[in-house]
């Protein structure tokens, strides 16, 4: 690439953990620089947020549909490349769907919609647009991630048949909303959030599963429980899973387990052997096979494979984490434009950019889990 492509971003100013998060990712390589946004729920905050970034007046936006509206307006020159959009989950499909329509590639953090509904009428919308749609399942970007899925499809650990994952935070232990508490307030609304630890890390924890083993959910078994007193969406959730071809999984998420900080764990067993990846300890994946000793691959290690080389920056013993693992989702989401835009095949490692279809699978999954929970029996994932 000669020069970096631009982008926009809707949502995500001041007091935003997750616009800062997008913005450190795709500009980490390089290969993409902020132009324009409109970076807050209210046009004071949006024009606010933009000055504190240098954004310029022209390009710092009271409203997105003002944003839209004005960039899509742009000459080529100066235009944006894509939109990212990092707001709330209630407004995803509207802004994603208006993005798309108005000629942008479109970054959307996950859950990508509220229901899954909105994800398939957005997913439509994507297809028709022939514009790219991408979803920050960020945690598919690790080294070690890739790693994983790239050893279990070549059939080291034999056939899979038992998958443990659990994402364990502890932020949500007492009522944070009911104390003004920004981003804990729009995630305890069922109008803003749709679901509550489900949508919020839940559906990371489906999509890790499927990335490493490739999967297909078929049904779950799920107890989803509110333990803080008026809280109006689910803080806890316990599923079991079934997959097409007869594996079974275990699958724990909660944001009341008081004393965790981020502890997304994943545990893959086989008929040969198993893997086992932590999210608080990223640069270790541990292979133990049936029969024979027990193997650490460190990332950029020896035993590096393919995808975890390209997916590293740092030489061994320097140590890579959060911001490198969102990073590598942006350096596939960027040559993914540009391989498009140059009329030619994308690299391989863009190619595991999740999109659409990952992003309805999670909706999905979220809603047979709410249904299973409801009725006290197994639900049928659509």
């Amino acid at each position: 690439m000669n020069a970096p492509l631009r982008f926009g971003m809707i949502g995500g100013g001041a007091g935003a953990f997750i616009g800062a998060v997008h913005r450190t990712a795709a500009t980490m390589d390089g290969l993409a620089v902020l132009v324009a946004g409109c970076l807050g729920s209210t046009p004071e905050r949006a024009l606010a947020s933009g000055r504190a970034l240098g954004l310029p007046a022209d390009r710092n936006h009271a409203t997105w549909r003002d944003m839209l509206k004005a960039e899509a307006a742009m000459p080529a020159g100066p235009r944006p490349d894509f939109i990212t959009i990092v707001t709330p989950n209630e407004s995803h499909a509207e802004i994603a769907a208006a993005s798309l329509r108005a000629g942008f590639h479109t970054v959307v953090d996950k859950p990508m919609t509220r229901t899954a509904a909105e994800a398939a009428e957005l997913a439509h919308v994507a297809s028709s647009s022939g514009r790219l749609l991408a979803v920050t399942y960020n945690y598919t970007g690790y080294p070690l991630v890739r790693q994983a899925a790239q050893m279990v499809r070549s059939g080291e650990i034999g056939v899979v048949r038992k998958v443990v994952v659990e994402y364990h935070q502890g932020w949500l232990a007492t009522d944070l909303a009911a104390e003004g508490q920004k981003q804990a307030a729009w995630r305890a609304d069922p109008a803003r959030a749709g679901a509550g630890a489900l949508g919020d890390i839940g559906t990371h924890a489906e999509n890790l599963v499927s990335f490493v083993t490739g999967l297909r959910l078929a049904s779950v078994l799920a107890d989803v429980t509110a333990f803080v007193p008026g809280r109006r969406v689910d803080d806890d959730a316990s599923v079991l899973l079934r997959f097409d071809g007869g594996a079974k999984g275990v699958l724990s998420v909660c944001q009341v387990a008081a004393g965790e900080e981020n502890n997304l764990t994943l545990r893959v067993y086989g008929t040969e052997g198993s893997l086992a990846w932590r999210q608080e300890n990223p640069n270790e994946l541990v292979l133990s096979p049936r029969e024979g000793q027990r193997r650490v691959f460190t990332r950029a290690g020896a035993g590096s494979l393919d995808t975890a080389r390209a997916s590293t920056r740092l030489p061994p013993g320097h140590p890579e984490g959060f911001f490198e693992a969102f990073a590598n989702v942006y350096r596939g989401i960027v040559e993914r434009i540009a391989a498009q835009r140059d009329g030619r095949p994308p690299a391989d490692h863009a190619l595991l950019v999740p999109g659409p279809a990952e992003g309805l699978r999670g909706m999905r999954f979220i809603e047979a889990c709410l249904a299973s929970a409801q009725a006290s029996r197994w639900t049928v994932v659509g």
